[in-house]
C-alpha cells in the first residue's frame, strides 16, 4: 500500500466519521465543527487527486465562508445554549430505512450505469496531473455566458449567500 492509498484512506475515515457525528451529535456548535472536519476532508481529496485549484476554492468558499457565517449565525441567534430535540424511536426508524433506501438507489445507479467499469479502464485523467487547464481558462469558463458556461449558477449561489445573511440577520433581531 504506498502513501497515496494510506492518505486517502485516512482521509475518507475522517469524512465518515466526521459526517456521522455532524448528524448524531446534539450541540449544534459541535456538529458546525464536524461539518468543518467534513469539508477540510474533501478538500484534502481534491488535492489528493491533483486538483490544487478545486482544494483551495473548497476550503476558501465552503470550509471558510458557509461554515463562519453558519457558526456566527447559530452564536448571533444563541444557539450555543441550544440542544437539538430528542427523536422517538418511529422517527430513527422511519430515518433508517429512508437512507438504506436511498444508500440502495446509488448503488443500483452506480452499477446500473458501470461508472465503476468505466472508471477502471480510463484511469486517472491525465489533464489534472499535468496541469493542463489554467486558471484563466477555469474563470473564463466560470463567467461565461455561452453554452457550457457557469454564470448563472455562479450567480444563483451568490443570491442564496446573500438570503442566508438576510435571514440570519432577521431572526437574530427578533431575539
Amino acid at each position: 500500500m504506498d502513501s497515496q492509498n494510506i492518505m486517502f484512506t485516512v482521509l475518507a475515515v475522517l469524512i465518515v466519521l466526521a459526517s456521522f457525528a455532524t448528524v448524531l451529535t446534539k450541540s449544534v456548535i459541535r456538529a458546525a465543527t464536524y461539518l468543518l472536519l467534513v469539508l477540510l476532508g474533501t478538500a484534502g481529496l481534491y488535492f489528493l487527486l491533483g486538483y490544487t485549484f478545486l482544494g483551495s476554492v473548497q476550503i476558501m468558499v465552503y470550509a471558510g465562508g458557509i461554515v463562519v457565517l453558519y457558526v456566527f449565525s447559530i452564536l448571533l441567534t444563541s444557539g450555543a445554549k441550544e440542544t437539538l430535540s430528542r427523536n422517538s424511536r418511529i422517527k430513527t426508524a422511519a430515518a433508517a430505512v429512508l437512507s438504506l433506501a436511498g444508500f440502495a438507489a446509488v448503488l443500483f445507479v452506480i452499477f446500473q450505469q458501470k461508472f465503476i467499469i468505466e472508471a477502471a479502464v480510463l484511469g486517472a485523467p491525465v489533464e489534472s496531473v499535468e496541469g493542463g487547464t489554467s486558471i484563466a481558462e477555469i474563470g473564463r469558463q466560470m463567467l461565461s455566458t455561452e453554452k457550457g458556461g457557469y454564470l448563472l449558477p455562479f450567480e444563483a449561489v451568490s443570491v442564496l449567500l446573500l438570503a442566508c445573511i438576510v435571514g440570519g440577520l432577521l431572526i437574530a433581531r427578533k431575539r
